[in-house]
């Protein structure tokens, strides 16, 4: 478990440790402190489970896209990308349940050119309006053969969004910008001209599991190590 994800579930891990340990010890004279026992390291295993962040293996090349989250492709469709692209994208969309990795992954390397938080409600992330409703934060990462749109929605549960990148910077393919807590969703905008690998139903694997391949950038695409990769009107 990396320092970072793990720091972020202090405010559950270390409480839920200390009761399992307080109760233990009262537990050793007294069964009847098992109440307070079994419950905390059932909450401190869970937390454990949950904010685990495994080292991945990020599959080459320029026009592959990987998973920005772990969970199962729930939704493919075609929709106008207004915030940021302005045009209309493929929008896969993955949701993730307590059990799965929370931690957000770069789809392509890139540089951000994008982030903006949305409030909003908390629907359940099953909700099919919830990637309209819920509190979201969206990211833009411009790559070599196009800027993808990434939407990080919260759930139900899941009421914090905690981004670990900046505005400006530049990461590589399944770089970690962020995480959400406890149960959400992750949609990805592509070109309606990538060919998409993934089917509904289909659990993925951030950066590891491909979801999509670009094609060849369009005449009015400019990226070069120089110049952050932008879409010429």
């Amino acid at each position: 478990m990396r320092f970072q994800t793990f720091y972020e579930g202090r405010h559950f891990l270390l409480p839920s440790l200390l009761v399992t340990i307080f109760g233990g010890w009262l537990s050793a004279d007294r069964l009847g402190w098992l109440w307070l026992t079994i419950p905390a390291a059932l909450v401190f295993v869970f937390c454990v489970n949950f904010f685990r962040d495994p080292d991945r293996t990020v599959a080459p090349g320029a026009d592959i896209v990987v998973a920005a989250a772990d969970g199962v492709v729930d939704a493919i469709e075609i929709v106008e990308e207004k915030e940021v692209l302005g045009r209309q994208c493929r929008r896969v969309s993955i949701f993730l349940n307590v059990f799965d990795v929370h931690v957000n992954r770069a789809p392509i390397a890139g540089k951000i050119i994008y982030t903006k938080h949305h409030p909003g409600t908390y629907l359940d992330a099953r909700d099919p309006y919830c990637h309209q409703k819920n509190e979201a934060l969206t990211w833009a990462f411009a790559g070599e053969r196009a800027t993808l749109v990434v939407r990080q929605i919260t759930g139900a549960i899941a009421r914090r969004i905690v981004p670990w990148s900046k505005l400006g910077a530049t990461v590589e393919k399944g770089h970690r910008f962020g995480m959400i807590r406890f149960g959400s969703r992750t949609d990805i905008f592509l070109p309606l001209d990538a060919e998409i690998l993934v089917k509904i139903g289909d659990r993925v694997e951030g950066c590891t599991s491909l979801i999509a391949r670009l094609a060849a950038p369009d005449a009015g695409y400019v990226a070069s190590a120089a110049l952050p990769a932008v879409l010429i009107p």
